[in-house]
């Protein structure tokens, strides 16, 4: 059994997990499925593995850029306590269950494809690192509430196949509000948040022009292209933490925020102008990887969807929305890092005194990434004040709800680390408390559970996705620009060109 053992931790660990694998092997499927020539198959296949390759590139550059000023808000606050990391703690735990978490992960994702072969939610969720965050964060749950591994994994399996299916309808009103059309969903286990976001913009929002209509003095036009107002935004950013971290610290200890450490005062304030500059290099990377995928996964979903999976809509990462609102990505990260302190405030001063509940250090990554697209989520329905309200809603979401997940994950619970992004929080708290009801109750009420999701995102479906109900009447949905579809066997969707962002390399089209 050693072996199969081995067969499936490496297609989960090796393939699976990897999404720019994932993606370039469905888009090659699409292609098959289009009957386009096997020169085409290889070189959309390797296009979108590409763009995904670029994504995660910029995404590595975002973490690099942000762990020093990360190092610099610790240090200028004092704060000390739990940093979610959903890498850190899926790695810890690959240890002791890394089997059961590989099984699960499979297994998952086949259920995912019935559901979306037998239900109306045609959704295939292709952000394979999230479904390896979700199955690990399952099977921390089921295990240590005291499940044998095959309940664990059928149990696990099912739930997760539900989620991947689920979460995108639920946000699909939104996120079609943002994109003008259902060529994508969102494939991201922030999706709560992304909801609270859109709503939150929709309450606070009215008359509230676009975040991408800023309107600027002549000698500041510059500030429009996104890539230049997000590298200095963070440049700035950077420098008043670094002067913030010295004044609080001694220069000895700030000098060491960077790798390397600083030389000087001047070597140090420079150092952090760098860092902030290239944060805008890396988000710039991301948008054009995005691009890159698009250009290739888009069609070849045509095929999926007249061959595999009937009208399937690919679910995608969150910077997928990114390049529909690049101001509000920059809002929306700022506030949601607001929020994260002000949530970070709220549990120092009252819920740990009071009831133990652990301190949540706002983490940079997560809320640049979740807060960002909740960014483009409140601006779609609540323009710049949208972006700000669904940012800032976002931050405390993923402050609070890590907080009360400690408490369903065992002896997990006490790795100074948890799971981070909004679907971890409410699924996790909901499906651990189940589980302690001993072993039939709770597998009982983790059914209900599961299958209570499906049924409401079933009829969400069907009355707010299919009834194109208008999540922001008030407010224009963007444009789109229909294509001819690739074959008469096209699911009947139109597929929007997205424009580059100003100042990126525009890729080439998609092959026909």
């Amino acid at each position: 059994m050693d072996w199969l053992v081995s067969i499936a931790e490496f297609l989960v660990n090796e393939i699976l997990a990897v999404p720019a694998f994932l993606i370039g092997i469905i888009t090659a499927i699409g292609l098959i499925a289009l009957r386009k020539s096997s020169g085409q198959v290889v070189g959309g296949a390797i296009k979108a593995t590409l763009g995904f390759l670029l994504i995660g590139a910029g995404a590595t550059l975002v973490v690099a850029s942000l762990d020093p000023l990360g190092n610099m808000i610790l240090g200028a606050t004092g704060a000390q306590g739990v940093i979610p990391t959903n890498e850190a703690i899926a790695g810890i735990a690959q240890e002791q269950y890394g089997a059961q978490v590989a099984w699960l992960m499979i297994l998952g994702f086949v259920v995912s494809l019935i559901l979306a072969r037998f239900t109306p939610l045609r959704y295939v969720f292709l952000t394979g690192h999230h479904v390896l965050f979700m199955a690990t964060m399952l099977t921390i749950i089921l295990a240590t509430a005291g499940y044998i591994g095959t309940v664990t994994v059928l149990l696990g399996a099912l739930l997760l196949g539900i989620l991947m299916v689920s979460m995108p309808a639920f946000a699909h009103p939104w996120t079609r509000k943002i994109t003008g059309d259902d060529s994508v969903a969102i494939g991201h286990f922030g999706t709560a948040g992304y909801i609270a976001a859109g709503a939150a913009g929709r309450a606070v929002g009215k008359n509230s022009p676009s975040s991408e209509d800023l309107k600027l003095p002549e000698g500041l036009r510059f500030l429009r292209d996104s890539m230049v107002a997000t590298a200095l935004s963070m440049a700035l950013m950077y420098v008043v933490m670094a002067i913030l971290f010295m004044v609080r610290t001694g220069t000895e200890e700030a000098f060491t925020a960077f790798e390397g450490g600083a030389t000087s005062v001047g070597n140090y304030i420079m150092q952090s102008v760098t860092q902030g500059l290239q944060f805008g290099v890396a988000v710039a990377v991301i948008l054009f990887g995005v691009r890159t995928i698009l250009g290739e996964l888009v069609p070849a979903f045509q095929g999926i969807a007249s061959k595999v999976v009937p009208g399937a809509i690919p679910a995608l990462d969150a910077p997928i929305v990114f390049p529909y609102a690049q101001n509000a990505v920059l809002l929306g990260f700022i506030f949601s890092f607001i929020g994260g302190l002000l949530g970070l405030a709220v549990l120092s001063v009252w819920l740990n005194p009071a009831f133990g509940i652990a301190l949540i250090l706002p983490g940079l990554v997560p809320h640049f990434f979740t807060g960002g697209a909740a960014g483009v989520y409140g601006n779609a329905t609540g323009g710049r004040r949208g972006a700000m309200a669904g940012g800032l809603v976002n931050g405390l979401i993923i402050t609070f709800l890590p907080a009360f997940l400690l408490s369903v994950l065992g002896t997990f619970g006490s790795e100074n680390t948890t799971f981070g992004d909004a679907d971890f929080g409410w699924f996790g708290i909901l499906v651990g408390s189940a589980a302690k009801l001993g072993a039939v109750g709770g597998i009982f009420v983790v059914l209900l559970i599961g299958l209570t999701v499906l049924a409401l995102a079933i009829l969400f479906q069907k009355k707010a996705v299919d009834g194109h109900w208008d999540p922001a009447p008030s407010r224009a949905t963007q444009k789109t620009t229909p294509e001819k579809p690739a074959s008469p066997a096209s699911s009947g969707r139109s597929y929007r060109k997205i424009p580059p962002p100003q100042g990126a390399p525009v890729p080439p089209p998609p092959m026909n």
